[in-house]
């Protein structure tokens, strides 16, 4: 079941162009809130304003809302104008619910001139024949995996993934596997949680990497 759940993990990585994904969450609308809060683990300033795409997915901002609501942060639609200096994290969708596919590269540019961590919610089917989204800069992907039919068996109707690049894996919620370490690969598998008080994160889309 590890070296199941590492192939999950090395398949969101693949897909989405970043370094690390967790074992899964519970579905896109949680991952998505998940991310929120990430960013605001992350972040370090006194801001309070979380960006949210109008094409996201309405479950998705509904959830967000909620999550946010509990924790003090205020949800604004892009369409109701950004605010410099004000947040601390945004949430796009791509593709978005419209169907639309969107050059998000000089939106996500523009959000990291404003020192706002990026947040996309994808579909991985798509991304087999979509440009990546770590690849045109998004600091968080999530999304659900219920497109490659994922049976009820294995954690309900839409598991959901995070994937993130390796500098901000500390970050990262849920649970990570890590490959085997030994000589010769032959070490085991370990199911742990990123290591958030210093040192490589235990768990990684490299099958090669030691926990």
């Amino acid at each position: 079941r590890l070296e199941a759940l590492l192939n999950f993990q090395t398949m969101v990585c693949d897909l989405t162009g970043l370094e690390i994904a967790n074992a899964s969450l519970l579905d896109e609308p949680t991952a998505a809130a998940e991310a929120m809060a990430m960013c605001r683990r992350i972040d370090r300033r006194d801001r309070d304003v979380f960006y949210v795409d109008d094409d996201c997915h309405l479950p998705t901002i509904e959830v967000v809302r909620t999550r946010a609501e509990a924790i003090g942060v205020e949800v604004r639609l892009l369409s109701e104008g950004v605010i410099p200096g004000a947040a601390f994290g945004a949430l796009l969708q791509y593709p978005g619910s419209s169907g639309a596919v969107s050059d998000l590269s000089q939106l996500v540019s523009g959000l990291h001139d404003d020192d706002v961590i990026v947040a996309v919610a994808t579909d991985l089917l798509a991304l087999a024949l979509l440009v990546p989204p770590g690849e045109w800069g998004a600091d968080i992907v999530v999304g659900s995996a219920q497109r490659f039919g994922v049976p009820l068996g294995y954690g309900g109707a839409h598991p959901a993934f995070i994937a993130t690049p390796e500098a901000l894996g500390r970050g990262l919620p849920g649970r990570l596997v890590g490959g085997p370490s030994g000589r010769g690969g032959d070490g085991g598998y370990r199911l742990g949680t990123p290591d958030r008080g210093g040192g490589t994160p235990p768990g990684t889309g490299n099958s090669e990497a030691g926990p």
